[in-house]
């Protein structure tokens, strides 16, 4: 695919790039051989393969999301240095 001295700039622009005359020509033929070895992706024949999300399993076991009960208020304050009124203490930040 040909890429021009214009869709470098282009693209640096996009990117908030500032480029110096010397590394345009290198960025150009960089990206030309990038999305010319992405063309070559289109060529393959991909009819008998199916959609993949992952390309390893993911390891991650899922549980069924149920209720439990929770703490009660009393044994979620049993260990707290201070409280007042039902309600952790805590140092001022500020």
């Amino acid at each position: 695919m040909l890429v021009t001295r214009e869709d470098v700039l282009h693209c640096a622009r996009l990117a908030a790039l500032s480029l110096e005359e010397s590394e345009i020509e290198p960025l150009r033929k960089d990206m030309e051989q990038l999305l010319s070895f992405a063309k070559r992706l289109d060529e393959l024949d991909l009819g008998g393969s199916e959609p993949v999300m992952h390309t390893v399993e993911p390891r991650l076991r899922r549980r069924e999301d149920v209720a439990v009960p929770g703490l009660t208020q009393s044994e979620a304050l049993a260990n707290a240095p201070e409280q007042d009124r039902g309600c952790f203490v805590v140092p001022k930040i500020l």
